[in-house]
């Protein structure tokens, strides 16, 4: 890590011709206050804060490109913002800067029901995004489980608790708008559904993390909000059991909307944290969508692999606020855990491996945790081979944090072995740049150094993520 030592120490103040353009540019949104710094210096990652030397609010398109073209013409760095929920570092403000918070940027643009699409400025939550379309009978699947803005979704390449049916944000994005790093505006992609003219810059830009440019308006597809819904939860005595009733569920070709692994670890924290009395043993929490009959026969199918596989009550849940308390809980899992051990800090971390290696790979991984004496909780989308690792540590004990750090590189090296990736949602931000190289190889990386290159030659746009200039 010694880069973002050397990225700090070489921060070099803003220009005053420049500081006196944002402010007549924006006004009261734009701030140097060390509180609003502080609060846009730091995200859920364990990283110590890292701030920008400025942030700007932006309401248009149009003021991010005014940004972007003064920032590019002075040389300074741009770190986009949406709600800080990302983990691996992403807005942190490794070579000083200026932030561009995209949250006012909050307007439905236009939805489309009979086309089964909306299109969203950035800062559009996606719990703001379903309010806004439950009269249409439509819905927005993608849930990472924080309430991200639909930007940052995008940057990041989100996915969630949906994704075994529904998929990622690279699979639900058709179309953005862009500011360039030179300050243009671009359109990627339209609200067809597919299309075979060109370059997909849809997907260049979806996962960049604001490296290559400021996702401003997306278009995103909407599903109809199933018939019916039931959701099911049932306990393991190993977490072997639980993974092997997910993989068989799913080479039987049931159509699960949502399944979520809690190892013992994480049942004890939510049970703590949400007031239940969930047994503390490894559990699954499974969602069908569907008919009537379909949701019946589905959970049926589940229930009976379940118990080949030792499962201990398995339960229905089929009224909406039982399925909600239950989800809430999983939602809270990250800071449920965190209450493991009061005052640590979490390294949280994740990776994604073929459905067959995900046993193999859990197993391996909890107790590489166990043998070095890490508090931690494993939790995860199981049903698409991502799981999350949550380890417990003294940010002020160096041993302790190196302790966890190791299990992680171990974890990814074992799920690049086994023909996976080091992060399935998190993204690579700062935390996770040495495993893409291991991961994609120099040749691989060589492209992407020469598309980052070739899109933002002074290297402003949120610089020192995803890869290395040079």
């Amino acid at each position: 890590m010694n880069h973002i030592g050397d990225a700090q120490h070489l921060r070099k103040p803003l220009p005053e011709a420049l500081l006196n353009a944002l402010r007549a540019l924006f006004g009261e949104r734009f701030s140097t206050s060390q509180a609003m710094r502080a609060h846009h210096g730091r995200d859920e990652s364990s990283y110590e804060p890292m701030l920008p030397d400025a942030v700007v609010f932006a309401h248009s398109t149009e003021e991010v490109a005014a940004f972007i073209k003064l920032c590019s013409q002075y040389v300074v760095p741009v770190i986009p913002y949406g709600c800080g929920t990302s983990l691996e570092g992403h807005v942190l403000a490794l070579h000083g800067g200026i932030t561009i918070d995209l949250s006012q940027m909050n307007r439905m643009l236009a939805v489309n029901p009979e086309d089964l699409t909306a299109t969203v400025q950035a800062g559009v939550t996606r719990k703001q995004l379903n309010q806004e379309i439950k009269d249409s009978g439509l819905f927005f699947p993608i849930d990472p489980g924080a309430d991200a803005s639909i930007g940052g979704m995008a940057s990041t390449r989100a996915s969630g608790t949906n994704a075994v049916r529904y998929g990622t944000m690279r699979d639900n994005t058709l179309a953005l708008t862009v500011v360039t790093a030179d300050g243009n505006i671009i359109k990627t992609g339209t609200r067809a559904k597919k299309s075979s003219a060109g370059y997909d810059l849809t997907r260049v830009y979806v996962g960049s993390e604001g490296t290559l440019g400021v996702i401003t308006e997306i278009t995103v597809r909407l599903y109809p909000q199933p018939e019916a819904v039931s959701a099911a939860i049932c306990s393991f005595p190993t977490v072997a059991d639980a993974v092997n009733t997910v993989i068989q569920a799913i080479q039987v070709g049931v159509p699960l909307a949502r399944v979520e692994l809690l190892d013992e670890n994480g049942v004890k924290a939510i049970n703590a944290h949400d007031k239940m009395t969930l047994p503390v043993n490894p559990l699954l929490l499974f969602e069908f969508h569907g008919s009537e009959n379909g949701v019946k026969e589905q959970a049926e199918v589940v229930q009976e692999i379940a118990n080949d596989n030792h499962a201990r009550g398995f339960e229905w849940a089929t009224r909406p606020e039982e399925r909600s308390r239950l989800w809430a809980a999983r939602h809270n899992a990250y800071f449920a855990i965190l209450q493991l051990r009061p005052g640590c800090r979490a390294i949280s971390t994740d990776c994604c491996v073929p459905i067959s290696r995900l046993a193999e790979c859990v197993l391996e991984t909890k107790a590489d945790c166990e043998a070095n004496g890490l508090i931690h909780a494993i939790i995860g989308h199981v049903g698409d081979g991502n799981f999350h690792v949550q380890m417990m540590v003294d940010p002020n004990d160096a041993a302790d944090v190196a302790r966890a750090e190791g299990v992680n590189a171990r974890m990814v090296a074992r799920a690049i072995a086994m023909d996976g990736t080091c992060t399935g949602e998190h993204g690579i931000g700062l935390h996770k740049m040495d495993f893409l190289v291991q991961e994609h190889g120099d040749g691989a990386i060589a492209v992407m150094r020469a598309i980052k290159h070739a899109l933002d030659p002074h290297n402003i746009m949120n610089p020192g993520k995803i890869i290395r200039w040079q």
